[in-house]
């Protein structure tokens, strides 16, 4: 059976990395243990094993002597991120295109469906993260993956995504409602079920290329250090 204190830590780690992804705890945040426990409702030792499991992910950047803090979300670490997405998606969709039977065809036009059913903002006027619809997201953009014949590059995958959900709501704060995401999920769907795979990659860089182009220089001032987590 699994230590209690261990399987807890499992769960505060779960929302505190939902927390972090959808932009509750800003970036740069201080990750005060007394703020935490009353937040969570959990003691320290768990969430010290949470905020470990996190820094560990990149998430949480561990402070001299002074605790924890959410890691920051500046233009340089998301290039990294855009460009690492970049090499592994595409060469993982290309490897998709290439396997990708029928069945796998009708997961990724259910997939996309549900997506294109939900909104991505909880409000029409302003943009509020919807976490249901960061959810069919992210099972569209695996889908699309899913056949590429590499377990681990496919969990990598869904690691660099799941890390670009704070840059991606972040991005839609800035350009809701103008830039038009369902337009870009249908259109790669479209060449992806095509079997035409420049098209596609084509298509998945430039939509990942857009999330960088509309935080642009904004991004530092949008994300400024936060003195405590709230």
């Amino acid at each position: 059976m699994m230590d209690s204190t261990l399987t807890l830590a499992r769960l505060v780690e779960a929302r505190l990395r939902a927390d972090i992804l959808h932009g509750v705890l800003r970036p740069g945040a201080k990750l005060r243990l007394e703020t935490l426990r009353e937040r969570y409702g959990v003691g320290a030792s768990p969430l010290r094993e949470a905020l470990a499991a996190l820094a560990a992910e990149g998430l949480v950047q561990r402070l001299d002597q002074r605790g924890f803090r959410v890691a920051g979300a500046d233009q340089a670490a998301l290039a990294d991120l855009v460009e690492t997405r970049c090499l592994a998606e595409t060469a993982a969709l290309r490897a998709a295109i290439a396997r990708g039977d029928a069945a796998w065809e009708e997961r990724v036009l259910v997939a996309h469906h549900r997506l294109a059913r939900a909104s991505r903002s909880l409000e029409a006027d302003a943009f509020v993260p919807n976490p249901a619809w960061d959810a069919l997201h992210r099972d569209f953009h695996l889908a699309l993956l899913e056949p590429c014949g590499a377990p681990s590059l496919l969990a990598f995958c869904a690691d660099l995504h799941d890390r670009s959900t704070r840059f991606r709501n972040l991005s839609n704060s800035l350009a809701y409602p103008q830039r038009d995401v369902a337009a870009e999920h249908a259109a790669l769907c479209e060449v992806t079920l095509a079997r035409r795979a420049d098209e596609a990659v084509a298509l998945l860089e430039k939509h990942y290329r857009h999330t960088a182009n509309f935080l642009g220089g904004a991004l530092e001032e949008k994300t400024g250090v936060e003195s405590d987590a709230r």
